[in-house]
Order: structure tokens, then sequence, then C-alpha cells
């Protein structure tokens, strides 16, 4: 794991970046890695790749993110990111596969109502995608919502919502 994170920093190549971030995701299944990737500084290693501009490399390190959110202690760490994904969701292409990844991610960043206050600015886009999405990504929005509609704090911002 340590290597791959090394690794991960060291390359500009997308292609290997891609498949270091695949690898790390998958690793991330299992309760021990996620400690591990984390204490090797690994979740702001995956989290500065949500910046490359080569979108299969955003879609894997969003997944990274994901499988590792499965942690609470990861996603301390991780809701650092939470509005760079909602401007990554908002500016992905409509129902493309960096979008749904965001969406994924949000959907288990937002179980609890900790990070719901950092989501609130995306409310109007999740709306916009639930009206424009296809299924795929009108399931992943309605998990959001409904997650963020479980608190009662976020039904203001929920129904002030310009759509």
């Amino acid at each position: 794991l340590q290597k791959l994170i090394h690794l991960l920093q060291a390359t500009d190549d997308p292609l290997i970046q891609e498949k270091a971030l695949i690898t790390l995701s998958n690793s991330a299944a299992f309760s021990v890695n996620q400690d591990i990737i984390r204490n090797l500084d690994g979740l702001s290693v995956i989290g500065g790749m949500l910046s490359n501009c080569v979108p299969k490399v955003k879609e894997k390190a969003l997944n990274a993110l994901n499988n590792l959110s499965m942690n609470i202690k990861n996603q301390e760490e991780i809701q650092v990111f939470i509005t760079q994904v909602c401007r990554t969701v908002e500016s992905a292409p409509l129902n493309s596969d960096v979008q749904l990844a965001g969406l994924r991610l949000l959907t288990n960043m937002s179980v609890t109502s900790d990070y719901h206050q950092k989501m609130t600015n995306s409310i109007p886009c999740f709306l916009h995608l639930l009206s424009e999405g296809t299924e795929r990504t009108q399931i992943q929005v309605l998990k959001v919502l409904v997650n963020l509609s479980a608190n009662p704090a976020m039904t203001r911002h929920l129904l002030r919502a310009q759509v």
C-alpha cells in the first residue's frame, strides 16, 4: 500500500495513476487496509487526484475515496473534499461515470448529519439532476437527498432550493 501511494505521488502517467487508484480502491474493501491507507496519508494523496483533468483518474479517485469512506475516522479526513466533490458533480457531464462516482461518495458522506452543511449549496444541482438525469443518476441523487432530508436542520435548505 505504501508503494502504491508513493507511485501515485511520483507519476504523471494517467494510466498508472488509474491502475494504482483501482488497486487502492479494491484494497479498501478490507477495514484493516482502510486504517493503513489513512495512516500512510493516502487519503490526502488520493484526494489530490480529484484535481486531475483526466476523467478516468478523477473517477477512480472518487471510487477509492468512496470505499475508504466506510470508516468513521476516514470520513473525518475525507470531509475536507466534500465541497470539491460537489463541484465535480455539478461540472461533470450529465450521467457520466465521474458524476455517478461523486454522487456515490456524497451518499456515504451524508449517512450521518456530520457533513450535511457542506452539501447545502449543491441542493439545487441535486434537484436538477433528479429531473434531468437518467434512472441511475436519479437513484444516486435520491439517496443523497433522502440522507439530507433525515436531518431537520436541512429542511429549510431543501424547501427553499431554487430549481
